[in-house]
């Protein structure tokens, strides 16, 4: 039912009147429908949001006139230019306050366009101020239950990837007792393994493990892309957070390369992936919609 707020303050001359449309004009409000009357007239300068605040108990020192920016460097920079060309002998240097921290975690300096009005403008230091509250999933292991999906086929690969995997799970938290070792023959039979540990309900996500060459395998498109839909299905139709660590190179130099030598361990990042969707999974199951949106 609440559509706006306004807030009226009156300016004690016309002179008053006319430098503070000057001035707000200056940082960029947007104009709203001026009026007049036999007696007054007003313009109404209109901002995105806004709120209603009330105290109780003593008074913060910032004044009632607070205005949050994005940019409180360039608009004190507009003020101090504003206040220039406005009347460089009617309002002195000492009338705009120098930006300072406060202790709300944000920057705030004041302006004093006209005598007895301090208009305050601030802006978080909190990179997430204002913005939707995000549920992401934390990288601690502790409690949860893996599978490890790996194939045999070319091993000298494989199980560099897998000791990533289990670096990455056991750095996080995890207990060796609580992670379950499948192997296979090869990239093929990955997604069978991985939907039938899936489905035993005993373990929290699966890290599934392989590499597939190009020069190795004449069919490799046709392999690569079974192999990665049959994961994906497993993942959707069971529930159970899938990461995927296949490996899909040109040359086993390649494959070198991304199994620890030269361009990281994709067992590791796999497992860590499995540990976040796996966090993110009980986040959501338990955070209420309304929680996540009020940012609690």
């Amino acid at each position: 039912m609440i559509k706006g707020l306004t807030i009226v303050r009156a300016a004690r001359s016309a002179s008053d009147f006319e430098a503070l449309e000057s001035f707000f004009a200056a940082l960029g409000f947007e104009p709203g429908k001026s009026w007049a009357d036999d007696q007054s007239r007003g313009t109404p300068f209109l901002a995105p949001l806004g709120s209603l605040e009330f105290v109780v108990g003593k008074m913060p020192a910032e004044p009632e006139i607070l205005i949050e920016v994005t940019s409180l460097d360039g608009v004190h920079a507009v003020a101090e230019g504003w206040a220039v060309k406005a009347n460089a002998s009617r309002m002195s240097p000492s009338r705009i306050s120098p930006i300072a921290a406060t202790h709300w975690n944000s920057r705030v300096f004041t302006v004093e366009p006209v005598p007895g009005m301090v208009v305050g403008f601030w802006e978080s230091e909190n990179a997430h101020h204002g913005k939707p509250v995000a549920i992401e999933g934390d990288l601690s292991a502790a409690g949860m239950r893996f599978g490890i999906v790996v194939a045999r086929w070319n091993a000298v690969i494989t199980d560099r990837l897998l000791n990533g995997a289990l670096d990455g799970l056991l750095r996080s938290g995890a207990k060796r007792d609580a992670i379950r070792i499948v192997r296979v023959p090869g990239a093929w039979e990955i997604p069978a393994a991985a939907r039938l540990l899936a489905e035993t309900g005993q373990v929290d996500a699966i890290v599934t493990l392989g590499v597939l060459l190009r020069g190795e395998t004449a069919h490799y498109e046709a392999i690569y892309n079974e192999v990665s839909r049959g994961i994906g299905q497993s993942q959707q139709e069971t529930g159970v957070p899938h990461s995927f660590g296949v490996l899909t190179c040109e040359t086993l130099e390649q494959a070198l390369d991304r199994a620890g030598l030269k361009a990281g361990n994709k067992g590791f990042e796999a497992a860590l992936a499995a540990i976040e969707m796996t966090d993110i999974k009980r986040k959501i199951a338990t955070v209420p919609v309304t929680d996540i949106a009020a940012g609690r």
